[in-house]
C-alpha cells in the first residue's frame, strides 16, 4: 500500500506539472540551461556545499545528544554519504532505512542509537522547517496568494500562533527535560544549548538550499523572504508525499507560487538546474568517493593516519555499493533513453547531424534507446550483487559511449557514461552472486519503478515533440532533420526491449525442488555441520526440513514451506563467503514463487543482509548463552546453585556424558522414558525447530544421562561439532517420579562438564517473548508478545522459563524473525507453529531425486 500511495501522489504531481508546463518548449529550456552564466552556477554550487555542510551539523548534534561523539572527519564523511544518497534516492521503490543503518552501524552505533539519531534528525528538520517557513510568512503573508485563498491577515496571525506554539513546545520540553515518543523510540528533550545549535544548523541548511534555487531562477520582484516561505512549504510537501526527492511535488509548488513576471519556461530552467546541482552533483561526488574508497581497499595500500581514523566508516562502503551502483545505472539508463527522445539542443550537434550518414544517426538513436532499456533491467541485478549484472553494466556503458558519439557526436553524454564506467570498474569484488539476473523482476516495488520510468519516457517524448502533429507516416520518415520520427522509433524499440527483457527472464520457471533430503544429502549436510563452530547446524540432520546447498556444495540452508510462507530456520551454515549468496537465492526463489521469504530464529550476525533484502526484523525472544570459561560453582554468587548441586549428589543423583556407539539396550530404554514423558504432554512429538526421538539421529550424538541409584531417570541429547566451540541441548526427557532439583542438577553438570572439556559456550535455548517491551509506540506484535509474556502463565510459563535459566548467569542474546515489511506477522507465526506441531519425518528409504 505505501508504494501505491507514493505512486499515486507522484502521478498527481506529474499530471499537474505537465499541465503547468504546457507552454514550455523543452529545447528552449535546455538551451537556456546551457547559457546560464558561470558565476551563477558557481554561487549555486557554493550554496549547495554550505547546505550540505550544515547537514553535517544534524549528525554532530544527534551524536552528542545520544552521548556518542565521534571524530569530526568520520562524522563529516558519514553524514555527506548518507545525505547525498538519501536526498537523491529518498525512501522510494529501491531503498529504505538501510543506508543510514549501514553507515552508522559501521561507526559502532547500536540499532537503538541509530533510531535515536534518525528520530532526532527528523524532529529537528520538521520543527525547524515549520518555524522558518511560518516566520517568513509573518514577514510577508502575501507569499502564498497564488495557492491559498486566505486573507493576508489570517495567514500572518495564524503563522504567529504556529511559530509561538512550536517554539514554546520545544523550549518547554528542553527546559523541563521532558521526553517524547516517536515510532516506539522515546527521546529525551535536548539541552537548550544543543537545541539552539541544532536550530541554527536547520536554519542554515534550509536558507542555503533556498539560496541555491533563488540564484538559478531569473531575477524577479519576489523578495527572498517571500521565496523562503514558498521554498519551505515546497520542502514539507515533498517530504510528506514520500516521493523520492520530492520529484514533481516540489516543482509544482514552486511554479504555482512564483509571480507572473517569471515565465513558466524560466522557472522550469531554474528548477532543472537546481535538481542537477543540489541533488545529482552531491550524489555524483558520493559515488566517486565510494569508488575511490573501494579502489583503495582493493589495492591493499598502507593506510595513512587519516584513513585509519576513517577505516570504520570505509568498511561500510561495501554494503552501500550495490544500492549506489544500481541507482547510478538507473540514472544512466534513464539519461540514455531520454537523450534518444529529445531533439538536439546545440547548433554544433545539428550541424554534425547534417554531415553524419543517416544510417549512423538512426542507428545511434535506436542503440541508445535499447541500451537505456537494458540498463534499467541490469540495475535490478546490481542491487542484488549479481556478478553477471556487473559485466553487463560495463559492456552497456561502453556501448552507450559509442552510441552517444554516433548520435550527433554527443560528447557530454559520452563523458557522463564514461564517468559512470570509471566509478563502476573498481567495485567488481562486491558483485559475487551467480544467480539469474532478473529473478524477482516483477516484484511490486520494482514494477512500479519501471512503470513510472516508462510513463515518464513516453511523457517526455510527447512533450519534446508536442509541436509536431502526429501522423502514421512519421514512423517511416528517414532524414537527418526528422528528429520526431526518430524519437518515436527509438521510444518504441526501447519499450519493446524493456518489456521483452522482463518477460523472458522473470517468467522463466525456477529449478528448485522441495523434497525432503535423501540419505546422501543428509550425510553431505552432516559433514558441513560438523565443521561449524555453531552447534545449531545439527538441527538440519533431523531430516524434516528441505535443504538448499550452495553451488560448491560447501554450505546449506534449511527450510520448509507452509502456505505462502517459505520459512528458513536460522542463518545459512557453511563458508562465510557463500552465506549471503545462499540467503539471497532463497529470498529470490520465494518471491519468484509469489511467496514470502521468512528467516526464523536468527541472531544479529547478518542484520545488514536482512536490511539489504528489505526485510523487517521482529524480536521473538532471547537466547540464553553461558560463557563456559568463566563458569564454576565457586564464589558467593553461585552459593544457591552450589547448594542445590551438592544436595542432588547427596540424594544419589549421578551424571555422565556418553558417546556412540551405544549398548544395544540403551536406546530402547531411553525410548520408553521418552514415550512416558510424551504422554504427559499435549500434541506429541514436535519438529522443524526442535528435534524428535529419532533413533538414527540420537545414535550418532552424545547423550547426557542422569541416574538415581543406578536407575536412569533422565537423559538429554546433545549437539556438538568437531570445532568443540559450542554445545546445544536437543531433547530433554525424564521419568514421572524424577527427584526434585533434577533439571537444575542436569544443567549444572552439563556446564561443568563442557567447561572442563574446553568448550567456549553452552546454549540453554530460547526464552520465547523474553525482552519484549509493551511501551508506547511499539508494534502491535511486540506489545501482544510482551502482554502474553507477563500475563500468560495459564498458557505457558514464559517468565518462569527465563527465571530458571537466569540461575546460570547467561548472556541474553536477541533472537529475531525476518519477514517482508507488509507481511502479516500473526499469519507467519501460525505457519511456524503449524510446522513445529506437524513437521514431517525424514524418509526411511533413499528416494530418487525429484
Amino acid at each position: 500500500m505505501p508504494w501505491i500511495v507514493t505512486a499515486a501522489l507522484f502521478s498527481i504531481g506529474a499530471w499537474v506539472l505537465y499541465h503547468q508546463l504546457a507552454t514550455v518548449d523543452l529545447r528552449h529550456v535546455l538551451t537556456e540551461a546551457r547559457q546560464t552564466p558561470w558565476y551563477i552556477l558557481t554561487l549555486a554550487i557554493l550554496a549547495t556545499g554550505g547546505s550540505y555542510a550544515a547537514l553535517i551539523g544534524y549528525d554532530w548534534s544527534a551524536l552528542r545528544y545520544i552521548d556518542k561523539p565521534l571524530p569530526m572527519p568520520v562524522i563529516s564523511l558519514g553524514s555527506f554519504l548518507g545525505y547525498a544518497m538519501s536526498n537523491t534516492i529518498g525512501a522510494g521503490p529501491i531503498t529504505g532505512g538501510a543506508v543510514r543503518y549501514r553507515i552508522y552501524s559501521a561507526l559502532g552505533l547500536s540499532a537503538q542509537d541509530i533510531a535515536g539519531v534518525a528520530a532526532f534528525a527528523s524532529i529537528a528538520f520538521g520543527f525547524g522547517t515549520t518555524i522558518i517557513g511560518f516566520a517568513a510568512l509573518i514577514y510577508n503573508p502575501y507569499a502564498l496568494n497564488h495557492m491559498v485563498d486566505l486573507s493576508p491577515e489570517i495567514i500572518r496571525w495564524s503563522s504567529v500562533v504556529i511559530v509561538i506554539i512550536s517554539s514554546g513546545v520545544l523550549f518547554w520540553l528542553s527546559a523541563t527535560g521532558a521526553s517524547v515518543s516517536l515510532r516506539g523510540v522515546r527521546l529525551q528533550a535536548p539541552s537548550p544549548k544543543l537545541l539552539l545549535a541544532q536550530f541554527g544548523f536547520t536554519f542554515v541548511d534550509v536558507l542555503l538550499a533556498a539560496v541555491t534555487l533563488y540564484l538559478l531562477l531569473p531575477p524577479n520582484d519576489l523578495s527572498f523572504a517571500t521565496f523562503l516561505a514558498v521554498f519551505a512549504a515546497a520542502l514539507m510537501a515533498g517530504v510528506i508525499s514520500h516521493v523520492p526527492g520530492g520529484v514533481g511535488v516540489l516543482e509544482t509548488v514552486i511554479i504555482a507560487a512564483l509571480p507572473s513576471s517569471v515565465s513558466v519556461q524560466q522557472a522550469a530552467t531554474g528548477l532543472l538546474l537546481f535538481r542537477a546541482i543540489y541533488f545529482l552533483l552531491p550524489f555524483g561526488i558520493a559515488l566517486i568517493l565510494i569508488a575511490l574508497t573501494e579502489a583503495r581497499a582493493a589495492s591493499g595500500r598502507v593506510l595513512t593516519p587519516m584513513m585509519t581514523v576513517l577505516s570504520p566508516l570505509t568498511r561500510s562502503v561495501s554494503a552501500l555499493i550495490p544500492l549506489a551502483m544500481a541507482v547510478m545505472m538507473l540514472v544512466s539508463g534513464l539519461f540514455l533513453m531520454m537523450s534518444s527522445l529529445i531533439p538536439p539542443t546545440s547548433e554544433i550537434t545539428e550541424h554534425l547531424n547534417m554531415l553524419t550518414p543517416l544510417a549512423v544517426i538512426e542507428g545511434g538513436a535506436l542503440m541508445a534507446s535499447i541500451l537505456g532499456a537494458m540498463m534499467l533491467v541490469i540495475a535490478h541485478g546490481l542491487l542484488r550483487r549479481v556478478q553477471g549484472a556487473w559485466w553487463l553494466a560495463i559492456i552497456t556503458l561502453a556501448a552507450g559511449i559509442v552510441a552517444s558519439l554516433a548520435n550527433g557526436l554527443d560528447a557530454p553524454r559520452a563523458l557522463f557514461l564514461g564517468i559512470a564506467l570509471a566509478i563502476l570498474w573498481p567495485t567488481k569484488r562486491e558483485f559475487f552472486r551467480t544467480t539469474r539476473l532478473t529473478r524477482n523482476a516483477f516484484s511490486l516495488r520494482w514494477t512500479l519503478l519501471i512503470g513510472g520510468i516508462a510513463i515518464t519516457a513516453v511523457s517526455v517524448l510527447f512533450f519534446a515533440h508536442k509541436a509536431v502533429p502526429y501522423d502514421h507516416e512519421l514512423w517511416w520518415k528517414f532524414a537527418t532533420d526528422q528528429t520526431a520520427p526518430r524519437s518515436l522509433r527509438a521510444g518504441l524499440v526501447g519499450m519493446v526491449v524493456l518489456i521483452l527483457s522482463l518477460l523472458v527472464f522473470a517468467l522463466r520457471p525456477g529449478k528448485m525442488t522441495h523434497a525432503l533430503p535423501t540419505c546422501a544429502e543428509l550425510e553431505k549436510a552432516r559433514s558441513i555441520a560438523m565443521a561449524q563452530p555453531d552447534a545449531k547446524a545439527n538441527i538440519a540432520l533431523t531430516g524434516d526440513k528441505c535443504l538448499m546447498f550452495s553451488e560448491s556444495g560447501d554450505s546449506f540452508l534449511m527450510y520448509r514451506i507452509k502456505g505462502r510462507s517459505w520459512i528458513a530456520l536460522h542463518e545459512p551454515f557453511g563458508k562465510k563467503s557463500e552465506l549471503a549468496e545462499l540467503a539471497w537465492a532463497f529470498h529470490d526463489a520465494a518471491y519468484a514463487a509469489n511467496a514470502r521469504p521468512v528467516f526464523y530464529s536468527i541472531g544479529t550476525s547478518m542484520i545488514p543482509l536482512w536490511l539489504e533484502m528489505g526485510l523487517a526484523l521482529v524480536k521473538m525472544g532471547e537466547e540464553a548463552v553461558v560463557p563456559l570459561p568463566q563458569f564454576s560453582l565457586n564464589g558467593p554468587s553461585r552459593k544457591r546453585l552450589r547448594t542445590t548441586y551438592n544436595r542432588a549428589l547427596r540424594d544419589g543423583l549421578s551424571f555422565e556424558v556418553i558417546s556412540p556407539p551405544y549398548a544395544d539396550d540403551l536406546l530402547p530404554h531411553l525410548r520408553e522414558i521418552s514415550n512416558a514423558w510424551l504422554k504427559t504432554k499435549s500434541g506429541g512429538e514436535k519438529g522443524f525447530s526442535v528435534g524428535a526421538f529419532d533413533t538414527d539421529v540420537i545414535s550418532r550424538a552424545p547423550i547426557a544421562l542422569i541416574r538415581h541409584d543406578d536407575r536412569i531417570v533422565a537423559f538429554a541429547t546433545l549437539w556438538v561439532t568437531d570445532q568443540n566451540q559450542s554445545v546445544n541441548v536437543d531433547l530433554m526427557r525424564h521419568v514421572d517420579d524424577a527427584p526434585s532439583g533434577m533439571m537444575e542438577f542436569l544443567f549444572t553438570s552439563l556446564l561443568l562438564h563442557f567447561s572442563e572439556q574446553g568448550y567456549a559456550e553452552f546454549s540453554l535455548g530460547n526464552a520465547p517473548l523474553s525482552g519484549l517491551e509493551a511501551r508506547r509506540g511499539s508494534s502491535l506484535s511486540t506489545r501482544l508478545g510482551a502482554l502474553v509474556y507477563q500475563h500468560g502463565r495459564q498458557f505457558y510459563n514464559f517468565a518462569g522459563l527465563r527465571t530458571f535459566k537466569d540461575k546460570f548467569d547467561p548472556e541474553w542474546e536477541p533472537v529475531y524473525v525476518a519477514v517482508p515489511p507488509r507481511a502479516n506477522i500473526l499469519s507467519v507465526a501460525a505457519d511456524v507453529v503449524s510446522l513445529i506441531n506437524n513437521a514431517p519425518t525424514k524418509p526411511e528409504t533413499d528416494p530418487s531425486p525429484a
